[in-house]
């Protein structure tokens, strides 16, 4: 079978960590060796892979040879081909198929919509627990099939797939603990239910910016819709009764609610937002007494957040202050990494957010414009020359 033209996963993964542009570092599965094969092999004798790659935005089509892919990507867990020009689900599980230890697959932005996933395919994800499908504009018959053979997936991510139904599988999910559905067009509240059928053991939802117009069920059918549902998203919906956020309270582990930019807030200020706020409050003291004495809640910006630092197939988890520079973060991390700071890669993984990571490239960036909170996560790699 011919190979599909442009650039292959192989030939980027040897460009981007060749010995010649990322020198050799010392280290749990960074030096891998591969010999030579008896009639030469075009590629080099060693990479230096770190367990994380990112190879977003590099042109992929195709995967290439897949007894390299084999050798050198027995120890990767976590794989970004975001923004590529993949389209072919079989070219993607020759890959993913000789990554025996990929848990993190980001698959957004690649045009994988041009064909159609059969289950011996996806068969080869079944290690998957975190998958982003965001802007490939996955079908629900792709999503059905993803679902039926990924038995670990937790964390599922669908945003920007230009969906206006949502599609039940005639099997549910039990082990989605999350599912971000952001910036589709999900309207109506008889498509956003059968999320719940499909996903029972979900844990958070991120809805935002879906235009939700109402939440039309009854109270006793949401509790049986969404038994174990701690967080949702509403951002952007188009709520717009108090009716509609009462319902919420009938989710019986629902601890967190966001509802910025809804249509019901609108016509107020800060101020009566605030004062509405503390009249709920004090609605649900009457409903269910008066609440034991809380933690103190200091509401000023965060000065300071505790992210992993990972490099080096290592993690380290560290407190790094907000108000400094991309370039004073190189700094503080230059005694941990071992790395000259003009020879160091920086990418800021938020665990809510819909892509993967994001390249800290602007030296004079402020870390609190990335949003950063604790539990976050930061990527430090050797610069390619």
């Amino acid at each position: 079978m011919d190979q599909p033209s442009g650039r292959s996963f192989m030939q980027v993964l040897c460009e981007k960590y060749s010995p010649e542009n990322f020198p050799y570092r010392r280290g749990p599965g960074m030096g891998v060796h591969v010999p030579a094969t008896p009639q030469g092999s075009p590629m080099k004798d060693r990479l230096n892979l770190p367990s994380v790659l990112v190879l977003n935005s590099c042109g992929i089509t195709c995967a290439g040879d897949e007894k390299e892919i084999a050798a050198f990507c027995a120890h990767v867990s976590e794989l970004d081909l975001s923004d590529n020009k993949l389209e072919d689900w079989h070219e993607v599980s020759k890959i993913v198929s000789n990554v025996p230890q990929l848990e993190f697959l980001n698959l957004s932005s690649n045009p994988l919509n041009l064909s159609v996933l059969e289950r011996t395919c996806a068969g080869s994800f079944s290690g998957v627990r975190k998958l982003v499908l965001n802007n490939s504009k996955a079908s629900w018959e792709t999503v059905h099939t993803i679902l039926q053979e990924l038995p670990d997936l937790e964390e599922l991510f669908l945003c920007l797939n230009d969906y206006e139904t949502v599609s039940c599988p005639s099997i549910c999910c039990h082990s989605l603990k999350l599912l971000h559905i952001t910036d589709n067009n999900l309207q109506d509240w008889t498509e956003i239910r059968k999320l719940g059928v499909m996903f029972p053991s979900l844990d958070t939802l991120v809805l935002a910016n879906n235009h939700l117009n109402a939440i039309e069920e009854p109270d006793d059918s949401l509790a049986r819709l969404f038994p174990n549902l701690r967080s949702i998203s509403l951002h952007k919906s188009g709520l717009q009764s108090w009716e509609d956020i009462d319902k919420l309270n009938s989710f019986p582990k629902l601890e967190e609610v966001r509802l910025l930019g809804i249509p019901l807030l609108q016509p107020y200020t800060t101020e009566e937002r605030r004062k509405l706020v503390i009249a709920r409050y004090h609605e649900l003291i009457t409903k269910y007494g008066k609440l034991e004495p809380l933690a103190e809640v200091d509401l000023r910006p965060q000065s300071s957040a505790k992210v992993e630092v990972h490099f080096n197939d290592q993690v380290e988890e560290m407190s790094i202050r907000l108000d400094q520079t991309v370039a004073e973060l190189k700094k503080q991390l230059k005694t941990l990494v071992q790395l000259p700071t003009s020879n160091m890669l920086l990418y800021y993984f938020d665990h809510e957010a819909p892509f993967g990571p994001e390249e800290m490239k602007y030296s004079s960036r402020a870390l609190h414009s990335f949003g950063i909170r604790d539990g976050d996560k930061i990527y430090v790699e050797s610069k390619t020359k």
